[in-house]
């Protein structure tokens, strides 16, 4: 098995030795840091207090929630497969700590720098069967440790996006022996497991499993209760629910709302911003009042609804999805990427979004079903407008269209138990032969 290369070891080297530099001015990389300086000694003391040498260990990693999402479905699954295993989740941003800690793992931490001490360190100590990397977040230095040490490496979720940066020189040289060193892959689709191939995993170790996400929503709407409290912020009138919003979409959503509402007074929006933090609300009050919209009122005081309610916690989008009779999903005017357009599709709600989402499988999917609606760019307001207009106008075609969001969700399901399968395959079968 090929080992990583001085290139991408001194690039590991120089992000760790950056990091708390960087985490000086973004608090998210500082707090990362602070919590990855301590991960392997927490990790090493469980596995030292309840590590099981008789049950096989799965060590599962996924970057932040949306990987989680998907890494959770699957271990559930593997759970019920293989009930004797042991579970260690590692995830990479702090924004995955909550998730993290409602897992059902026996061990849940922050993933260490991909380096190769702490790398040996944590195999040394969990000694797992299995490593599972979710989606693409694969670490090469460690999926080559494990390899060599005769631990079965595989990934889940895998998808490569066409303009990934990971396909293009020098990221693809310096990831390839991470990639080749994988015994099992479940592709989201057949492009992703051409382009899996051109990473350098080998092509008859590829499977396409489907996306296990698809499970995940379905489950979590499944499992929200008729008269949770959070779904009567929407009843009674027509309401947008926009999640995962950054400035660009909030000026294209206030400034369509204020027009929206001299035609269709009784209208709501229901705005859930990405990052909540006190500036950034503020902000939305400052642009509110500019429109000359009602004040936002926040979430954790409203008592009933209200034409403009903010978010101004975390964790609830998913299930808030629920309250609205339409959605926006936001993400898509930056560079960051379009956030899940899955939840409120599993909701059963039309969706409308930005015009960057071709990096998003879901929302091709989405548009080709008539199930959502994406903005070109050129004058947002206006052309949210026309849309938000037209579902609150017309219900029937408002509900077909979330009906139809509904079915492509139905026909993605079976992803995870499909995954599972795989990794079950190869807790029961000898270590890969290096």
């Amino acid at each position: 098995m090929p080992p990583t290369s001085w290139g991408y070891r001194a690039l590991a080297r120089l992000g760790a030795t950056l990091a708390p530099a960087i985490g000086l001015v973004d608090r998210k990389v500082g707090d990362g840091h602070r919590q990855r300086r301590g991960a392997a000694d927490r990790l090493a003391a469980w596995a030292d207090r309840a590590r099981d040498p008789v049950r096989p260990l799965v060590w599962f990693h996924a970057a932040s929630v949306g990987e989680g999402l998907q890494a959770e479905s699957v271990l559930l699954e593997l759970r019920r497969l293989v009930p004797a295993c042991q579970i260690a989740y590692t995830h990479f941003s702090p924004s995955a700590e909550p998730l993290a800690r409602r897992l059902e793992v026996e061990a849940a931490d922050y993933l260490p720098y991909d380096l190769p001490a702490p790398a040996d360190r944590l195999l040394q100590a969990l000694a797992p069967q299995l490593l599972v990397f979710a989606k693409l977040d694969l670490w090469p230095e460690l999926a080559t440790r494990a390899a060599a040490r005769g631990t079965s490496v595989s990934l889940v979720a895998a998808t490569v996006s066409r303009g990934s940066s990971r396909l293009r020189w020098p990221a693809r040289a310096l990831l390839r022996p991470g990639y080749a060193a994988v015994d099992a892959a479940g592709a989201i689709a057949a492009g992703d497991a051409v382009r899996l191939a051109e990473l350098g995993v080998p092509p008859d170790r590829i499977r396409v499993t489907g996306d296990p996400r698809f499970d995940s929503v379905a489950a979590r709407v499944a499992g929200v209760s008729a008269d949770e409290p959070l779904l009567r912020f929407g009843r009674g009138a027509p309401t947008l629910v926009a999640g995962s919003t950054w400035p660009p979409d909030e000026a294209a959503l206030l400034a369509a709302f204020a027009l929206l509402r001299a035609r269709h007074p009784g209208a709501r929006l229901i705005l859930v911003p990405h990052e909540p933090t006190s500036e950034h609300l503020r902000a939305i009050d400052r642009r509110a009042a500019d429109a000359g919209l009602p004040a936002p009122v926040r979430i954790s005081t409203a008592e009933a609804p209200v034409p403009l309610l903010v978010v101004d916690r975390v964790g609830v989008l998913a299930t808030l999805y629920g309250a609205g009779t339409m959605a926006y999903v936001g993400g898509g005017f930056g560079r960051a990427g379009l956030h899940s357009v899955l939840e409120p599709a599993a909701w059963s709600v039309p969706v409308v979004f930005g015009p960057h989402w071709r990096n998003s499988r879901d929302a091709e999917l989405l548009l080709e079903g008539g199930a959502a609606v994406a903005l070109d760019g050129t004058d947002p307001a206006a052309q949210l407008l026309r849309t938000w207009e037209g579902w609150v106008a017309e219900g029937g075609r408002r509900a077909t269209a979330g009906a139809r969001a509904r079915q492509i969700v139905d026909q993605g399901l079976g992803a995870a138990r499909r995954s599972a399968a795989m990794l079950a395959e190869l807790i029961s079968s000898p270590p890969p032969r290096r």
